[in-house]
């Protein structure tokens, strides 16, 4: 009997430092960072930025792999069906996971049932710009001309269903207008179209204005922050105008749902240990990215806030899904 005991606590002990050391192991390999855009997008860049830090931490690379395709579907497809395990996440961002579900009936994806959320590192505020040969000066110039002009104020997006379509839309329903609509493939060519004097407007990412801004071939009306950004202090906000306009684009890590709860406890530490590194948060700095060091917790509300915010718009205007 004493045998048999000593033998039992024997294999208790053995079994402790077992499921220890296992907890401990991860990583034991290099995690896949899937990335559903080209090289050079946002998330690639914040993938390889991030990853090379986290991954001198624990010692395994974070090796990214492009999978651009359907606007981000491909690559968050491949995310949602991954294995649970760890090795694979992936970067998102607010257009791919929140506008694409509520645009399109066929997504073979639920943002909010496929993926665990892990990190939000950055988000990204938004710029109301116009030519600046335009008849009016600020936000509320703008709502007053499309008031008085209907249909006569052009607005440029990325596509009808896109983020600078609600973006626009979430402007017009705030401001009692109407504008006319013109869709197109890309930002690129909207601002060509605005600086030409083709089209009069668009509401689109700061940091993709901000050149044409400062060379005084676009202006800039408003941000759409809810409060007016410590770094620019002097660029009204739209919702100063117009409460409740509130509007930013964000990135984030996520992985498979299931993954376990410690991994990504832990990538979410390193993660946020990554972007407070001088060099990283430089970086960021200097692309116009708002830092941030948020939990797993803070960044699935933000993904729920969000479905809630713009399902509401679409259903608002009337948007039928493509």
């Amino acid at each position: 009997m004493i045998r048999t005991a000593i033998s039992m606590i024997l294999l208790a002990a053995a079994a402790l430092p077992a499921s220890g050391a296992f907890a401990q192991a991860y990583p034991a390999k290099p995690i896949r960072v899937i990335v559903p855009a080209t090289p050079g997008d946002s998330c690639d860049v914040l993938s390889r930025l991030i990853g090379q830090k986290v991954g001198e931490r624990l010692g395994q690379q974070l090796a990214v792999d492009n999978r651009p395709g359907a606007g981000g579907r491909l690559g968050l497809q491949l995310i949602a069906q991954a294995a649970p395990d760890g090795y694979t996440i992936g970067c998102g961002q607010g257009g791919n996971m929140v506008i694409v579900p509520i645009a399109y009936k066929k997504v073979p994806y639920d943002s909010l049932k496929d993926f665990v959320p892990i990190q939000i590192p950055v988000t990204n505020f938004l710029g109301l710009v116009v030519h600046p040969s335009v008849p009016f000066r600020n936000v509320k110039d703008l709502v007053a001309y499309g008031r008085a002009n209907p249909g006569k104020l052009v607005f440029g997006s990325n596509g009808e269903g896109a983020f600078i379509h609600f973006s626009v839309e979430l402007l017009r329903t705030l401001g009692k207008f109407t504008y006319l609509h013109v869709p197109y493939n890309g930002v690129a060519p909207i601002l060509t179209d605005i600086i030409s004097g083709r089209i009069d407007a668009t509401i689109t990412s700061f940091i993709s204005v901000q050149p044409y801004v400062n060379a005084g071939r676009l202006k800039l009306l408003a941000i759409g922050r809810a409060t007016r950004s410590p770094k620019y202090p002097d660029y009204p906000t739209i919702a100063e105008t117009l409460p409740g306009y509130e509007n930013s684009g964000w990135f984030g890590f996520i992985g498979p749902a299931g993954m376990p709860r410690e991994q990504v406890v832990l990538l979410n530490k390193e993660m946020n240990r990554a972007v407070m590194q001088p060099d990283v948060r430089g970086k960021l700095d200097s692309y116009g990215l708002e830092v941030l060091t948020e939990s797993p917790e803070f960044f699935a509300d933000r993904i729920r806030r969000d479905m809630e915010k713009w399902g509401k718009v679409a259903r608002d205007i009337g948007f039928k899904q493509l």
